[in-house]
């Protein structure tokens, strides 16, 4: 039901406070946060939700695809823990893949705001946790492999810590300090957001969020909804393939179907669920469907809970896309990074001009170092860096840009800093963007050397190794990912291997998708690309003969 706005521009003033503070929050968890996961690469969201669990303002930085799953995990949470029971104080962790996030990582974290004597309202984070234990492998089978699994439990009470919840988790983890480190920065940021929304009630004289709540889901499923009536009935399909694991490629089947004002996804037809890590929670699958498919529609509009009424998502249980308990999911964003390739595959037909081309980093690739230092010191560093995006009709990919993932690379000093490690280059990849009438975004090349005299753990996560993002309208893939260490022998971009002492080892991101046919792109522009040193001549960019993706016309549905 569409709630009269009286006052917009008072709604909107309030609504940018709101949001403000969870910016403010957000900020805090970078500045007190111990790994660089967060405060470099920031893997994290921060929401403020009213007493129902729905999201009402967003952090605009961190992942949004995260803050899109919010409402669904507090709503969770709040089985497990009645709103009758909450104290103020009180703090509630999960990391379960089927209820958080979608891996155990990611440690999702509620506690709830009281104004007045009442609860009002419910802070979230999610920030992705340096270490959860477990054997970093994609040759896990099963979850309990992965790490320490956290049901909804207190981490917190009234304001006091749960020693023997904290005790046992950092009992399971290696970088003690790190992981007990990062959760206070999230508490601390769930601080920020206590105050702040009690000092917005106070200021606004208002007793709750339950009208302001009601008014802006109101406003953002309008505007969802207005988008989606502009595009034609019908149903639109695709397929996207991925390398899998051990020479056993995954396949993603997708329809979108578009009825009056309202958007099925479905994922009947895509691989059954598969014995190792890259398969991707349903919580995880909606996140990486809604949040490309609300931007490409409604990029105008701030999300919360309102902007995904319109939206429905399904996949058969069992697949590869809504794998059943205790499935290994710890890479699950090699699958769930497609679904935006495989949503905007599928509206190809119908919106060609809003549309891009796949992104060399759906999925990022993510690489883990962990060994000793020559003085007995253990480290741990996950290195975020980005790929190509694609092309679309009017411009040219964004090079080294993730999408649809919004992580950062983080700064070398930061990452030499916490760790032995050595960057011995970071630079665009020549050549990788898909050539076309708008080129694939850039992919880089980084060299990273172990000077230490212990061989170093290199746990590698990453796809498009074989399925290279895939170009539109003519447009020519971009080139595949690689990683070759300085013995000229191939790494597989799945797989934990070593790093020599000494050795060094090149990664190569892959590059995006382009746009429009190679023969149509303007000269000028193509003596930019030369000077510039975008384009290469000579050896091949690697393989790009791959079966494409099937965007078929649409199927007539009644309205």
């Amino acid at each position: 039901m569409i709630r009269p706005v009286s006052d917009p521009i008072g709604l909107e003033v309030r609504w940018d406070r709101l949001a403000a503070a969870t910016d403010e929050a957000a900020s805090t968890m970078l500045r007190t946060a111990f790994s660089t996961i967060i405060r470099e690469s920031n893997d994290y969201t921060v929401v403020l939700m009213d007493r129902e669990g729905r999201t009402m303002a967003e952090s605009r930085a961190g992942i949004p695809a995260f803050a899109a799953l919010m409402s669904s995990l507090t709503a969770l949470v709040l089985e497990r823990f009645p709103a009758e029971e909450w104290q103020d104080g009180d703090c509630v962790i999960t990391n379960d893949p089927w209820i958080a996030t979608g891996h155990l990582p990611d440690i999702a974290m509620i506690t709830p705001v009281f104004h007045r004597g009442r609860l009002v309202a419910y802070a979230g984070t999610v920030a992705h946790s340096p270490d959860i234990g477990g054997t970093p492998s994609l040759s896990a089978t099963e979850l309990i492999s992965e790490g320490i699994l956290i049901p909804p439990l207190r981490l917190f009470r009234a304001g006091r810590v749960d020693e023997g919840v904290k005790h046992l988790l950092l009992a399971n983890v290696r970088l003690a300090d790190q992981v007990w480190g990062d959760l206070e920065a999230q508490a601390a940021a769930h601080a920020v957001c206590r105050r702040r929304a009690q000092e917005f009630l106070a200021d606004f004289d208002e007793p709750d969020f339950e009208e302001f709540a009601a008014q802006v889901h109101s406003v953002t499923d309008a505007a969802m909804r207005a988008a989606v009536r502009e595009l034609p009935d019908g149903v639109y399909r695709s397929t996207v393939d991925a390398d899998g694991v051990e020479g056993r490629p995954t396949h993603i089947a997708c329809a979108v179907t578009v009825r009056g004002d309202e958007v099925g996804i479905d994922y009947t037809g895509s691989s059954p669920q598969v014995p190792f890590s890259t398969n991707s929670t349903l919580n995880y699958t909606r996140a990486y469907s809604m949040y490309p498919l609300k931007i490409l529609l409604d990029s105008s509009t701030r999300t919360n809970w309102g902007s995904y009424l319109a939206v429905r998502v399904t996949a058969p249980p069992g697949t590869i896309v809504n794998p059943t308990f205790p499935a290994p999911v710890v890479a699950r964003h090699l699958t769930g990074h497609l679904l935006s390739c495989a949503v905007y595959q599928a509206l190809a037909p119908v919106l060609p001009d809003r549309v891009i081309a796949d992104s060399g980093g759906a999925p990022a690739l993510r690489v883990r170092f962990a060994g000793v230092d020559d003085t007995g010191r253990p480290f741990s560093l996950m290195l975020f860096a980005n790929a190509g995006m694609g092309a679309s009709k009017e411009t040219d990919g964004l090079s080294t840009t993730a999408f649809p993932t919004n992580s950062g690379s983080g700064s070398i000093e930061a990452l030499e800093a916490a760790s032995p490690l050595r960057f011995l280059r970071k630079e665009l990849r020549a050549g990788s963007g898909g050539r076309g009438r708008r080129r694939g975004g850039l992919g880089q090349d980084i060299e990273v050397r172990n000077p230490t005299s212990r061989p170093v753990q290199m746990v590698l996560l990453g796809d498009r190794e074989q399925h290279p993002a895939l170009g539109l309208a003519g447009g020519e893939p971009g080139a595949t990912a690689q990683t070759v260490l300085d013995s000229g022998e191939r790494v597989p971009l799945k797989s934990v291997s070593q790093l020599p002492p000494g050795s060094s080892v090149v990664i190569s991101f892959a590059g995006g998708g382009g746009f429009g046919k190679p023969e149509e792109r303007e000269p000028e522009f193509l003596v930019a690309d030369e000077i510039a040193g975008y384009t290469v001549r000579g050896p091949e960019r690697g393989p790009v003969t791959v079966r494409p993706a099937r965007a078929d016309g649409p199927e007539e549905v009644g309205r």
